[in-house]
């Protein structure tokens, strides 16, 4: 995996700053990409891998809005997360108070051990 050098302030203390790694992302690979690398595994057609694909992401949104956590196998799991102030009585919080609503991936053992593997390379 290619990286470069960003100077940024350091969180620490703003007044510093210092280089960091940022990794370079070298293009994206489209779910129509995936779908025909899963067609060269699988005995399916493309138009069926692609509804496969297409139907999970109507389907894993419907589980995270339940306040479910969805696993996906060896890939690893998703959840909702979000934030609120704290408030000193509970009856003086409501609802409107969240914020920062997102979804966190949580990859699996083994996605952690595969990615232990990685080689950086520094780029320009």
């Amino acid at each position: 995996m290619k990286y470069k050098l960003t100077e940024r302030a350091n969180p620490q203390d703003r007044s510093q700053k210092k280089w960091y790694a940022s990794p370079v992302t070298d293009g994206k690979v489209t779910q129509k990409t995936l779908a025909a690398e899963i067609v060269e595994l699988s005995s399916l057609a493309r138009g069926d891998v692609s509804n496969v694909i297409e139907s999970l992401m109507d389907i894993v949104p419907k589980y995270l809005l339940m306040g479910k956590s969805v696993k996906l196998g060896e890939l690893g799991s998703l959840r909702v997360s979000f934030t609120s102030p704290g408030v000193e009585d509970a009856s003086k919080f409501n609802a409107s108070m969240i914020s920062g609503v997102r979804v966190l991936f949580t990859p699996s053992v083994e996605l952690r051990d595969s990615l232990n593997k990685i080689r950086f390379e520094k780029t320009e």
